[in-house]
């Protein structure tokens, strides 16, 4: 049968230690088996974060660090579990005061000094995989180039090219010829943009061939003006 100890916390549990904290207090809870070869040890809960954020808000203090941890990972500690070890330690101790204290202190820290790079460098590979995405979040994005503007307009009887990039002018307004400004707009697959320069360049050409209309009868004109004096001379 799975002993408490071994369930890690339930909901009410996280609540409770909540509470604690915002009392002020630090509660005491032990490691399940889920939590690795620290298992049965004991730590305090020094902070829980957002769970929205990752699994392993439960913030323990093992040692000299503290570390993130699922709820599955640790369990709340039996009452006087923190107490036992420092009695025993009292009772050792008038029987072999000098040859047992060392051996015994082994045996009652929850975190033997000669097993800490091991467990520190398991636990900061924990936490490791836990940071990133908070980093992520922060990390800025690379700044890309500004963007450019070509413009192809008409205006008063001229086509004109200008181009720009961000707030930089690369190209002033310059006046093309409406052969151009035709090759330029076929790339744009907009039929109706297509449609608008059609309509400009026949309102053009009809107006060249008005006044070429024109011209030629004054210059007919002018030619038969010219052959009447001709004759008179």
């Amino acid at each position: 049968m799975m002993g408490a100890a071994d369930q890690g916390l339930s909901d009410d549990e996280v609540r409770g230690i909540r509470e604690a904290l915002a009392a002020g207090r630090k509660p005491k809870v032990v490691f399940t088996a889920a939590a690795g070869q620290i298992a049965g040890q004991l730590g305090q809960v020094v902070e829980l974060t957002d769970p929205s954020v990752s699994d392993e808000f439960v913030v323990v203090r093992f040692g000299r660090d503290e570390l993130p941890f699922s709820p599955a990972d640790v369990a709340m500690a039996p009452r006087g579990a923190g107490r036992r070890p420092a009695e025993s330690k009292v009772e050792a101790a008038p029987a072999e005061p000098v040859a047992a204290e060392p051996e015994f202190v082994l045996d009652q820290v929850p975190q033997p000094r000669r097993e800490e790079p091991k467990v520190r460098e398991e636990s900061k590979v924990e936490a490791a995989e836990a940071k990133p995405a908070r980093r992520a979040v922060k990390a800025a994005k690379p700044k890309g180039p500004a963007g450019l503007t070509v413009t192809l307009a008409y205006a008063e009887g001229e086509w004109t090219v200008a181009a720009q990039q961000g707030a930089k002018a690369l190209a002033k307004p310059y006046v093309v010829k409406p052969a151009e400004a035709l090759r330029m707009v076929a790339l744009v697959d907009v039929p109706g943009v297509h449609e608008a320069v059609e309509q400009i360049l026949a309102a053009e050409r009809a107006e060249a061939e008005r006044q070429a209309e024109k011209l030629r009868a004054e210059l007919a004109e002018i030619e038969a003006r010219l052959a009447e004096l001709r004759e008179a001379s």
